[in-house]
């Protein structure tokens, strides 16, 4: 994914900082990938991965943890 000047960024909900800006943005891509960058270095190059890969990861996030082995 390339990200263009029109692409529409969105910061996570969870920002930390008076200002919102310790965060990681994401966008969608046509062609069903996700890109990631991090807020504060929006020119640097963005992690772009396929939206299935982002959703299984964002779901891991949100599993209890389980008992320690």
């Amino acid at each position: 994914m390339t990200a263009h000047s029109s692409t529409r960024w969105r910061k996570s909900s969870f920002s930390g900082g008076g200002e919102g800006n310790d965060c990681v943005e994401i966008a969608e891509s046509d062609d069903a990938r996700i890109a990631i960058r991090d807020s504060k270095y929006p020119a640097r190059t963005a992690l772009s991965v396929p939206a299935p890969v982002f959703a299984a990861f964002v779901g891991g996030l949100k599993v209890p943890p389980g008992p320690s082995v």
